[in-house]
């Protein structure tokens, strides 16, 4: 999953693309790349973003998906939302698309209404708060692992009452919101457990204060980093990876594969 930023604001500089020109080539790259979607988002969810109104990130989020129809007609395409009115608008003028919500439905009592009635894809992400609280919502206690996947428990109850169907399901432990720097590392060597709760599970790990921070390096730097944890979170049986740098994980991803056939 490759990631498209149209925000002035998200925390690596390199994923902006808030001009046409800009937006158009980073798709270009990407499917050049190989990826397998591409997450539109208007709404930096960085740790403190500044609030956006529902009116200026559907101007963004429409600009993006659209951009996307123009040059990759056939990509699938999802959208960082935590908003049912700018899923139901992006659906009723695209089509189906993959709703990816920080939230898991926590922000819009509405979301899970909306996908259920609209059917799509659903990534449900754990996070405390909001993107402006959740740095100071880290108390899990031991085991944050129990308390990430008793929580996806919970919420996948109230989705299948909603009348999401579990093929729509897929989940996110949300490394960085919400968490520490040892909770994510916690987080990750537990992410097997979260996998074998049966949904396919995405990571998004990509530049990640976890990485830059414990290497005292700048997101910039952190590409090494995001590398060998993308081969972890693949180790343990994730998904997706949800990532900046499109090429590097396509690769990461054909080598495990070749590795997982010819391991003894």
């Amino acid at each position: 999953m490759t990631i498209l930023n149209v925000t002035p604001d998200s925390f690596y500089a390199g994923s902006r693309t808030p001009q046409l020109e800009a937006i158009e080539a980073r798709i270009r790259e990407a499917v050049a790349a190989g990826c397998s979607l591409i997450d539109v988002g208007g709404y930096s969810s960085r740790p403190g973003a500044d609030e956006v109104s529902p009116e200026e990130e559907w101007r963004r989020v429409e600009a993006g998906v659209a951009a996307v129809r123009r040059v990759t007609p056939d990509m699938l395409v999802s959208v960082d939302t935590f908003r049912a009115s700018v899923a139901a608008q992006v659906i009723e003028r695209f089509g189906a698309v993959v709703i990816n919500d920080i939230s898991a439905g926590e922000l819009d009592e509405t979301m899970f209404r909306t996908v259920a009635r609209y059917g799509v894809p659903y990534i449900a992400m754990h996070m405390k708060g909001t993107p402006q609280t959740m740095q100071r919502l880290t108390d899990y206690g031991s085991d944050i692992t129990s308390a990430v996947c008793a929580y996806f428990e919970s919420r996948i109850a109230a989705m299948k009452q909603a009348g999401i169907r579990d093929e729509q399901i897929l989940l996110d432990p949300g490394f960085g919101f919400a968490k520490t720097l040892e909770q994510n590392y916690a987080l990750l060597g537990g992410l097997h457990r979260l996998v074998s709760m049966g949904y396919p599970v995405l990571a998004g790990v990509s530049r990640k204060s976890m990485i830059y921070k414990a290497l005292g390096v700048t997101p910039e730097e952190a590409l090494a980093g995001t590398i060998a944890l993308g081969w972890e979170c693949l180790r343990q049986g994730a998904t997706l990876l949800r990532v900046h740098d499109t090429r590097q994980a396509v690769d990461t991803v054909r080598i495990f594969e070749l590795y997982e056939q010819n391991r003894s």
